[in-house]
């Protein structure tokens, strides 16, 4: 009588999955002329983190180490008393949501739903399917005219964002070439690596057309970072390739050279002879710094920078920015924030919230330095994780200086905060340890099982 042959357990659910929802739902197209407010990914990161807080009740178990709460509560002190120092109740209640889930709550959820490196990997690849999906629609908006207004034409790529976020398919698009320029100096399968480098030569092209001049400087910056992290000779023969790759596509190909030149050349004259959106943002960070002189303790409260600004802003501000394009009529957009994040945070939560938000920032890049130097004293296995980890914490940091949070592509901001924080708090503290390891539930790993993949 033959056995009959053993059954198959059913492939385990990943938890991670809920955060690769979130990420997926960016691809989904902005509403034409939206104000940017919630969207599908917002809605889907709420769920994710209702999904987390659900798995720590029915396992009982604690959710997170002490430097870990540490680290990602520290902004709630400096959010708490500048909502209460808010203009309008309700404002400071919203800011105050909007707050804790971008730099609190969704990374948590991320921190505790990510389980291994095999799980950070598989998030990193969804960012670059994302960056792919969205640049190959910003290249076809240049290709077609379809794009975004710039200089009268519509040849702006936005992707799926719209005229109302100019900078989220830059954002997007740029995180992808972070991550796959980190998995593609790691140390996995050669296959593997190929197709990052691959991936991230192709989304330089998107990136470009962005016209985005501080998505170029946080991306440069960053790239350099990544390779210098990853050893000299590498970073020489890396760069060179990037190098190739920009002057076949600019000088070869003639992909956009007159007005990418045009914005390229900008970038050195925002001292000497500033267009009106670099003297907008002058003046505008010049208000900013005002209102923290007046309230540098406290700020003026959160989402109090449109109600002060004009009585610290100075004539040479424009009344808006003009948007086009991308399947959206004229319009005139106000500016409601000084484009600075870290003025943003000053002005309206002062000189404590700045030390509580940034000072976490600074904490986790610190951690994940130390869990990178864990890993090339290991041996180099699993390198990818810290530099792609370094790399989108660089970028944002960098990015910040030219920008704040707002419109859809906010969220993916959050999940990248979370991303960062596993390895800085979990992964690089298992580097080099076996069967055992502590996991962010306080639980020990099960013998046998591999502390890193």
């Amino acid at each position: 009588m033959a056995l009959a042959p053993p059954l198959r357990r059913p492939p385990r659910f990943r938890p991670v999955l809920a955060v690769v929802a979130v990420v997926a739902a960016l691809a989904l197209p902005v509403t034409p002329g939206g104000e940017g407010g919630a969207g599908p990914a917002d809605a889907l990161s709420a769920l994710a983190v209702g999904f987390c807080a659900v798995r720590l009740l029915r396992d009982r178990r604690r959710p997170l180490g002490r430097t870990a709460a540490l680290v990602l509560g520290l902004p709630v002190a400096g959010l708490s008393l500048a909502a209460m120092n808010a203009v309008a109740p309700g404002a400071g209640i919203s800011g105050l949501g909007r707050y804790l889930q971008i730099f609190v709550l969704v990374p948590a959820a991320v921190v505790l739903l990510v389980r291994d490196r095999s799980d950070l990997r598989l998030l990193a690849w969804s960012f670059v399917a994302l960056a792919g999906w969205q640049g190959g629609i910003g290249v076809h908006q240049y290709l077609t005219g379809t794009g975004a207004s710039y200089q009268g034409e519509d040849v702006r790529a936005v992707g799926t964002f719209g005229a109302s976020d100019v900078m989220g398919m830059a954002t997007v698009v740029a995180f992808g070439l972070v991550c796959a320029v980190g998995l593609a100096l790691g140390r996995s399968a050669a296959r593997e690596r190929g197709l990052a480098a691959g991936c991230a030569l192709l989304l330089l092209l998107p990136l470009a057309l962005s016209f985005s001049r501080g998505a170029w400087i946080a991306t440069a910056v960053t790239l350099t970072v990544q390779l210098t992290l990853s050893g000299l000779r590498r970073a020489l023969r890396v760069g060179a390739v990037v190098v190739a790759a920009c002057v076949v596509l600019v000088g070869g190909l003639g992909v956009g050279t007159a007005m990418l030149q045009e914005r390229i050349d900008s970038i050195g004259q925002v001292a000497d002879a500033p267009d009106q959106s670099v003297t907008d943002r002058y003046t505008m960070w010049a208000a900013a710094v005002d209102m923290w002189r007046e309230h540098p303790l406290n700020g003026v409260g959160l989402k109090g920078f449109p109600e002060y600004r004009d009585g610290h802003a100075s004539l040479a501000l424009s009344s808006g920015s003009d948007t086009e394009g991308a399947g959206a009529a004229f319009r005139r957009q106000p500016l409601l924030s000084p484009h600075n994040m870290y003025l943003l945070v000053l002005g309206e939560q002062g000189l404590i919230g700045l030390l509580c938000l940034a000072g976490g920032w600074l904490a986790l890049l610190v951690c994940a330095l130390r869990g990178l130097w864990r890993v090339r004293a290991a041996g180099g296995a699993g390198l990818e994780c810290p530099l792609i980890a370094c790399g989108l914490l660089v970028w944002q940091l960098v990015d910040f200086a030219y920008a704040d949070i707002g419109g859809p592509s906010t969220v993916l901001t959050a999940v990248c905060f979370g991303l960062v924080a596993w390895w800085a708090l979990v992964g690089g503290d298992r580097v080099g340890t076996g069967p055992g390891t502590a996991v962010p539930g306080g639980r020990r790993a099960p013998a046998g099982q591999a502390a890193l993949r």
